[in-house]
């Protein structure tokens, strides 16, 4: 049987301000950090094989101070990296909507038929990080942790329960939030969403889904 925790990382200036954020590579804000070290404490009594990262430096680094109390390396993997927002990476929420009105209506109605300009689709997306996720399922016998991002990991969640992509939007996952699964005779299986109580000591009103 393998183990594996999908994490998202912790939050930045742009989870706050609603900044579509995908292939910039934004650092951890104050906040993010703290919630890292939480994080670390939470996970530092499992016995954890491995850590998988996204090479962007708020899931690396995320990622190094989870590792840090078991003494692993991060393995960086570029199938965990962010959605490629294309010409949407850097804009905000508002000027997304009022610039790409029709492509936008189509993002939060059927993200499954979206390719964004210049950008990925969700189906690229998917193909990607299952190939990781199948890689690690071959590797390990054990408990795995992968550290990345709220699209990357939403899509995987939906491709592990047979879900397609239209899906998308009926999952949320937030900074720092733990998805689990177990694989065990060629089933996946959920057994914890979007835990984040250990995040308590710095609890504060949730962000949206963005």
């Amino acid at each position: 049987m393998t183990e594996f925790h999908l994490v998202r990382h912790g939050e930045t200036e742009w989870n706050v301000g609603e900044v579509f954020r995908g292939r910039t590579d934004i650092e951890l804000n104050e906040t993010g950090i703290k919630q890292a070290e939480l994080l670390a404490q939470y996970l530092s009594k499992t016995k954890i094989e491995a850590i998988y990262s996204s090479p962007l430096k708020r899931a690396l680094r995320t990622a190094e101070i989870v590792a840090r109390p078991h003494n692993l390396e991060v393995n960086i993997d570029p199938g965990l990296i962010d959605f490629d927002y294309g010409q949407w990476q850097g804009l905000s929420h508002q000027e997304v909507k009022d610039k790409y009105k029709e492509l936008y209506t189509a993002w939060t109605s059927h993200p499954q038929q979206v390719k964004m300009p210049d950008g990925e689709s969700l189906n690229e997306v998917r193909e990607r990080a299952m190939a990781v996720v199948k890689n690690i399922i071959a590797r390990y016998k054990g408990t795995v942790v992968l550290i990345s991002h709220r699209v990357v990991n939403k899509v995987l969640i939906c491709a592990l329960l047979g879900l397609d992509n239209s899906h998308f939007w009926k999952i949320k996952q937030d900074t720092c939030g733990i998805t689990t699964f177990t694989y065990k005779d060629g089933q996946f299986i959920l057994t914890r969403h979007n835990d984040t109580s250990y995040l308590e000591p710095i609890s504060r009103s949730q962000l949206s889904d963005f």
